[in-house]
């Protein structure tokens, strides 16, 4: 067996044992309320933390400023609770006329 097999097969076991505990532990473990919500604030600082590196970065430098405002527009509608699709073009066709215009 190759390394690249078996690394897929343990992380396979991994990803499986990791979602089994979850059921498993399921009412025998609790948290305090301040762990549960430091752990709502962490998921919240990672996913704010991924959005601004893909917004801002590209090829370790900066995107440009089109991206950005494509993001703002975006979260602007999203803020407005405008359907979804409605958030994805109007962030793309910001980009898009900002890039067509020079703004790169």
């Amino acid at each position: 067996m190759s390394a690249t097999v078996a690394m897929i097969l343990a992380l396979a076991v991994g990803t499986y044992a990791f979602r089994l505990v979850g059921p498993m532990l399921h009412g025998r473990v609790e948290l305090p309320e301040r762990v549960q919500e430091l752990l709502g604030a962490g998921a919240v600082v990672l996913l704010v933390a991924l959005l601004a590196t893909g917004a801002l970065t590209e090829s370790g430098g900066f995107a440009g400023w089109a991206r950005p405002a494509g993001v703002l527009v975006g979260a602007v509608l999203a803020w407005r609770r405008a359907p979804f699709v409605v958030v994805v073009l109007g962030a793309a066709a910001a980009t898009a006329v900002l890039r067509a215009v020079g703004v790169a």
